[in-house]
């Protein structure tokens, strides 16, 4: 029963992570942020050069959020991101957090 109700938690927290992301790449477009096709925990967040994902990763950590920048070569050029990793220790609050400190950024960074 506690592993159903983890992975419940999980699914529910991915769920709103991709969509206040979503919400956010419509709110700015000229970023160019995709949030790639994944059910899974990680969910990551194509910004595409490196410089753009290492600003955004400062900017986050600058909040108190860590977010890892990923960048060639370990992805492709020009699709350097974040990888945002959830877990069902998460709350809602933490996804809540992570997408402000995402909305503040991209402010920033438009």
């Amino acid at each position: 029963p506690e592993g159903g109700r983890r992975r419940s938690q999980l699914q529910q927290l991915i769920n709103q992570l991709r969509t206040e992301l979503a919400a956010l790449i419509a709110a700015h477009p000229a970023l160019g942020w995709q949030l790639a096709a994944s059910r899974t925990a990680v969910q990551p967040l194509i910004v595409g050069s490196n410089e753009a994902a290492l600003a955004l990763m400062a900017a986050l950590d600058a909040q108190g959020v860590w977010v890892p920048a990923i960048r060639p070569p370990t992805v492709p050029v020009g699709t350097a991101r974040l990888r945002i990793t959830l877990s069902a220790a998460h709350s809602a609050e933490d996804v809540r957090r992570l997408a402000d400190g995402l909305t503040l950024a991209a402010r920033e960074l438009a």
